[in-house]
């Protein structure tokens, strides 16, 4: 005989209530967090700009079919690109994130939060040109840094206490969900509408992390975001025709979340949603590198100035320490060959050895004719990393959040250069007043990539002052960026 099983629907699950609220009510009231989503914003832009430079990542832009066109939609920057919300989402997703150079958030599960932007931008711009075309009032850029703050909030606290990769999933599901949340208030979806968009994220398949790790590591870690943004996107707009949602997604016994993919444990929460997250997202400003790695590549790089003053070369080291948080060892901590660009930027190894030979790390150090010296995987085969248990401890403590790497070369004669330690990248909230100028000339930098200099001046005249941006219709804000 069956056991019975109720077929009373349920209450919503407190965990889709709480996103929906936040998204739909929260006033983000603080300086800090409206200026840091304005950094957010220049920060990832500049990103997708530079992006545009390789061919892998273009290949994957563009309306689904070729040809397409959309009145009244959705712009991607730097291209001549007008797109349905869904795509367009897609292509600025992808470009933000390709070079693996936007922000990060590094907790029990990490992610880059600036990934929601391509929901983001692409919901609001299109919803602005429509409205415009309707004689109606459109969204204001300062509707686009409040999702900013709240997709960051969504992400980041859900991402504190929860770790997704530890059962197989991808952060970028944290992107689907937050992206959902926001872009139904940037669409008008009711409470209803709002809480049937997140329940369907929730069931929605959810990427697993192999393409991330050996030995299949490849590009889709470059693509999953865009993707995962989309996803919430079209979502959203499902969700708006009246599609039904399933208010136990998480919590139904066997068949909902919980059970199905997170060993039926309940997701804990370390805070309420407020604007912390966006207030200490950590900046990628020196190097595309992958988040854990980025103090071991400062530490390199000042070893190879160290090297030269002491007239060491490369051939002369016997082997390298570099001690480390356990989140970096699981994730980079590589060995082997290395396949493509991807497999690159997710080895700790590769990312040091580039450094300490040429002095610094830029994206296309990752390219198949830059990995072609002998000398990188020479080098490589001499590093090992260990786990110092205080910069793990140093890593979860929430008044700290550091990301700490310590060098040590020690030569093929025995001696050694004295150990360098990083605990916080230049793009931590830690060294923020250091970093703001650097990030201001990142953004010029790329900027300068893609435009003539009087485009790159009207971009920079607004997006520089804080009341013009926020006050500036965001079609027009975008329409600086076409190229």
């Amino acid at each position: 005989m069956s056991a019975h099983i109720s077929n009373v629907r349920p209450a919503w699950d407190q965990v889709i209530v709480d996103i929906v609220d936040y998204a739909r009510d929260y006033e983000v009231t603080s300086a800090l967090a409206h200026d840091a989503a304005r950094l957010i914003l220049l920060d990832a832009l500049g990103c997708g700009l530079e992006a545009l430079e390789y061919p892998a990542a273009c290949k994957l832009l563009g309306p689904v079919v070729r040809g397409t066109v959309v009145p009244h939609g959705a712009r991607v920057p730097g291209t001549q690109f007008q797109l349905d919300p869904v795509q367009a989402a897609f292509n600025i997703g992808t470009l933000i994130r390709w070079l693996d150079f936007n922000d990060t958030w590094l907790a029990a599960e990490w992610g880059h939060p600036s990934d929601n932007l391509g929901g983001i931008l692409s919901v609001a711009d299109w919803v602005s040109r429509t409205a415009v075309a309707a004689r109606k009032m459109p969204l204001t850029m300062r509707d686009v840094l409040a999702a900013i703050v709240k997709a960051h909030e969504i992400q980041g606290v859900i991402a504190l206490e929860n770790s997704f990769n530890k059962v197989g999933l991808d952060h970028v599901l944290l992107v689907k969900v937050a992206s959902t949340a926001v872009v139904s208030q940037l669409l008008g979806l009711s409470r209803n509408e709002t809480l049937a968009a997140v329940s369907l994220a929730w069931v929605d398949g959810q990427s697993l992390r192999t393409y991330r790790h050996a030995p299949n590591a490849g590009s889709r870690k470059s693509w999953a975001a865009g993707d995962a943004t989309s996803r919430a996107v079209r979502l959203a707009l499902m969700a708006q025709t009246g599609e039904m949602g399933y208010p136990s997604a998480l919590t139904a016994k066997t068949w909902g979340f919980y059970d199905v993919l997170f060993k039926g444990q309940p997701f804990r929460f370390q805070r309420s949603y407020g604007s912390y997250v966006a207030e200490n997202v950590l900046f990628k400003i020196s190097f595309p590198a992958e988040f854990h790695s980025q103090t071991a590549v400062e530490a390199a790089v000042m070893l190879h100035q160290q090297m030269k003053d002491a007239g060491k070369a490369v051939q002369d080291i016997g082997r390298i320490v570099i001690r480390t948080h356990e989140a970096c060892i699981r994730i980079i901590d590589k060995q082997g060959p290395l396949a493509n660009p991807a497999d690159r930027d997710h080895c700790i190894q590769y990312m040091v050895a580039v450094p300490l030979i040429r002095g610094n790390l830029t994206a296309a150090d990752y390219e198949d004719a830059a990995a072609a010296d002998p000398r990188i995987d020479a080098l490589r085969a001499k590093i090992e990393c260990v786990e110092d248990p205080q910069y793990t401890k140093d890593y979860h403590d929430p008044d700290k959040r550091s990301i700490a790497n310590a060098l040590t070369v020690v030569f093929n004669d025995g001696s050694r250069l004295a150990e360098v330690a990083v605990e916080y990248p230049v793009g931590h909230k830690r060294r923020r007043a250091e970093g703001l100028p650097l990030l201001e000339a990142k953004f010029r930098a790329n900027l300068a990539r893609r435009f003539p200099k009087t485009q790159q001046d009207a971009i920079l005249a607004v997006s520089l002052d804080p009341e013009k941006l926020e006050a500036l219709p965001v079609h027009e804000y975008v329409d600086l960026y076409i190229i």
